[in-house]
């Protein structure tokens, strides 16, 4: 059982907007999800940082999910974050991709299902959510 966290909607994010998210790991974190999307059928990023689930060891798992297909996985070696610390995480909406912004690393995420909007954001997993904020 995945502990869901709290769920944001009608956030409105668009291109040139970004939302920051602040939390605690759990001190015996396996994995942890963040969706951003339209709802939560249409998901432009599923952002899940993996210390050791479904096969992967340190390792973040991107992809997109439309209603029940998910796309190809993404994955990106650098793992910035420590079970039982804290994380900090910025995802910033541009036109065609989001980047995000890890401590001292980023990256992009195609925008795969070409949403103007991201009302949809919610988090899983072993992380607590402490606060967030968009502008």
């Amino acid at each position: 059982h995945i502990p869901q966290g709290p769920v944001c909607t009608n956030l409105g994010l668009k291109p040139g907007q970004r939302l920051t998210v602040k939390g605690k790991v759990a001190p015996n974190a396996k994995s942890f999800v963040m969706n951003l999307g339209k709802d939560a059928t249409l998901l432009g990023l599923h952002f899940n940082p993996r210390f050791d689930a479904h096969g992967d060891v340190n390792t973040i798992v991107c992809n997109s999910k439309k209603v029940e297909e998910w796309g190809a996985e993404h994955r990106e070696a650098v793992f910035p974050f420590q079970k039982g610390g804290t994380a900090e995480i910025t995802f910033a909406v541009n036109q065609n991709d989001v980047t995000v912004h890890l401590p001292g690393h980023q990256f992009t995420f195609p925008n795969r299902l070409n949403l103007s909007v991201f009302d949809y954001f919610d988090t899983q997993g072993d992380f607590t959510l402490q606060s967030i904020s968009w502008e």
